[in-house]
């Protein structure tokens, strides 16, 4: 039977995930960004995100087991998840920075030109093109899979849940692994579950928005995104 104090705790836990979640644009920003740039489907999409929401929890989750183990104070453990977060904002604005530098050089490649034609019959006329769409679809089954994912989900290992190390202190200090277990869950869960339904609504709402001649920016777009949201991370401390 789960005690009053678990309770709250779980429910202290879930809170803190929600908040956790909705305030840190970096846990939903560079997947819907990379959605729609890469054009990913929606499955796809949350099948990415979750991976990545996964692996933040448990890192975090990981990195308090060994503190208690090693007799860590908590105030210790703090200061790690600090220095966790701060590296892990950098590594997001340096992932958005050359994505936004690669996303412009690509859109230049894209910018549709002239070539004249000469004809026997019919003389000289002019045919507007794009070199990167030409070459792009070409050589596109060349290439092997995109390590877009695994950026994201390295970066996101590296970023902390500062909200969760306390909670795990107070049933860890009781040796009570089924109150670790409870807190883990209710606060891993409801973070996963808000970024899966942030980043469903505002994917699915993006895919009917047309970006007319803006598509071929569509990656540089995706990249600053990125480096804003990294940026308000390290400047503004979400």
């Amino acid at each position: 039977m789960i005690s009053s104090e678990l309770t709250v705790l779980a429910g202290t836990a879930a809170s803190l995930g929600l908040i956790h979640t909705l305030l840190g644009p970096d846990h939903y920003v560079p997947f819907i960004a990379m959605s729609r740039a890469r054009r990913w489907s929606l499955p796809k999409t949350l099948v990415i995100s979750f991976l990545c929401g996964l692996g933040h929890i448990l890192s975090s989750v990981a990195l308090g087991f060994l503190g208690i183990a090693l007799g860590i104070t908590l105030t210790r453990l703090e200061g790690i998840e600090s220095w966790r977060g701060s590296l892990a904002a950098w590594l997001l604005i340096g992932f958005g920075l050359a994505y936004f530098v690669w996303g412009l050089h690509r859109a230049q490649k894209q910018k549709s030109h002239a070539h004249p034609h000469l004809h026997s019959e019919s003389g000289e006329h002019h045919h507007a093109h794009t070199h990167q769409d030409e070459h792009f679809h070409l050589h596109r089954r060349g290439k092997g899979p995109s390590i877009t994912p695994w950026v994201l989900f390295t970066i996101f290992v590296f970023g902390p849940c500062e909200p969760l190390i306390p909670l795990l202190m107070y049933p860890a200090a009781k040796h009570d692994l089924w109150g670790v277990g409870l807190v883990t869950l209710a606060f891993g869960l409801t973070t996963i579950l808000t970024m899966l339904v942030l980043i469903a609504l505002s994917a699915w709402g993006l895919s009917f928005l047309p970006l007319g001649r803006m598509e071929r920016y569509a990656h540089a777009l995706a990249g600053a995104m990125i480096l804003i949201s990294g940026l308000s991370v390290q400047l503004l401390g979400l």
